[in-house]
């Protein structure tokens, strides 16, 4: 599994961008997928999962203001909404593809990542 994510930039606090990250491969055997940030010096923390039936979870310090979405006819292409900016949003963002086959372990798949940077 491949994943390719983009949409990230530089935005004032309040603004709003829209990440978006798309598999490739395997992607039959995808089950959930997500958001993940991380700043530097500090661990990679959950922003939002979404489930193949699109079950989601946020992180508390993003809820009511992230929606995270999955489309497109085999949806493995997963989004990110964020609105009302702050700058302590700021930082690279990772999508994930959890890979699921019969009578395996599942495996983490990350994209690249993508900075998002709020300023004040």
């Amino acid at each position: 599994v491949q994943l390719q994510a983009c949409g990230g930039g530089l935005v004032q606090a309040g603004g709003s961008l829209r990440l978006s990250c798309a598999a490739s491969g395997s992607i039959f055997s995808i089950n959930d997928m997500g958001w993940y940030r991380q700043d530097p010096g500090k661990e990679r923390e959950l922003v939002a999962t979404i489930t193949s039936d699109g079950t989601t979870d946020y992180a508390d310090s993003v809820k009511g203001r992230f929606t995270i979405s999955r489309h497109n006819a085999e949806n493995t292409t997963v989004y990110l909404q964020m609105n009302s900016l702050k700058p302590e949003d700021t930082a690279k963002y990772y999508c994930s593809a959890e890979e699921l086959l019969v009578g395996a372990t599942p495996t983490i798949y990350w994209g690249k990542g993508t900075q998002v940077t709020v300023s004040s």
